[in-house]
């Protein structure tokens, strides 16, 4: 069956705070189940990293009584931005989601990559052919990280803020595969998901020179598929819980060991 991809979300869909120095915040309230519940407000948000929260990013984020932020970046990326400011009271659970080696290539193309340079990796397509396969390989290879967290939910963890580096990839997977659980539908998880290429939202690329050829018009172009919340990518994550596990029901069950009373238990806890 062929799927869908939805548009985004109306503007105004999520409710949140304009913050100054964190990106992609919104709370995932409301999105609706297939059996007719929705998704309690105030229980799970997602964003970017918090490592450059103001003062009053911070007084906010203290105020939505979170027990949990769930940190899906790497030690590359903990270098370069650097690590979330303190929340008292709230937990910090760094989960990393993809291997530093990966982090520091990534990080070096973006920042210090040549056109020519960026032309091979990334042209022709390639670009985006590189996050449909990051997307499939995070959801076939890290099934017990993907599985503590939504335990954790199931238990004692929420309300919950689960960021990356941007919000977008890891955090996105991470916020899908816990919508999934909660029996939320497809086309919804990814219409919020694409929330995250709304220019207020975006991750704000930084290059390592500030000549003008080190930003052209064709090294961005170049560098946006990188930084597009696609609803291709995250369909892909989709098709491999498919073929991998032959459904939503398996991948929950043996990828990623759910027991009916877990899911209940995360159901009664998110789900109006």
């Amino acid at each position: 069956m062929t799927q869908q991809i939805p548009q985004p979300l109306p503007a105004g869909h999520q409710p949140g705070a304009e913050l100054t120095g964190v990106r992609n915040f919104r709370d995932v309230g409301g999105l609706p189940t297939i059996d007719g519940r929705r998704v309690r407000p105030g229980r799970l948000f997602r964003s970017g990293h918090l490592a450059h929260a103001t003062e009053t990013d911070a007084e906010f984020l203290g105020s939505l009584g979170l027990h949990t932020v769930f940190d899906f970046r790497n030690e590359a990326d903990h270098a370069l931005e650097g690590p979330d400011v303190e929340l008292p009271g709230v937990r910090n659970v760094n989960i990393p989601l993809t291997d530093p080696a990966d982090g520091r290539e990534f990080w070096r193309m973006v920042r210090d990559g040549e056109l020519d340079q960026l032309r091979g990796l990334l042209g022709e397509g390639r670009a985006a052919a590189r996050m449909r396969a990051s997307y499939r390989t995070i959801i076939e290879t890290r099934t017990a990280e993907q599985s503590r967290v939504v335990h954790a939910l199931a238990q004692d963890s929420v309300p919950a803020l689960m960021h990356c580096a941007a919000g977008k990839d890891r955090a996105g997977l991470s916020v899908a595969v816990t919508l999934l659980a909660l029996g939320v539908e497809r086309e919804a998880i990814v219409a919020d998901y694409l929330e995250s290429s709304a220019p207020h939202n975006r991750y704000r690329v930084r290059r390592g020179s500030d000549a003008p050829e080190a930003r052209s018009p064709e090294v961005m172009e170049l560098l946006a598929p990188l930084f597009d919340a696609r609803g291709e990518y995250l369909l892909e994550a989709f098709t491999a819980i498919d073929e991998r596990w032959g459904g939503v029901d398996r991948y929950l069950a043996e990828g990623l060991a759910l027991a009916p009373e877990t899911l209940e238990r995360l159901r009664d806890r998110l789900l109006d």
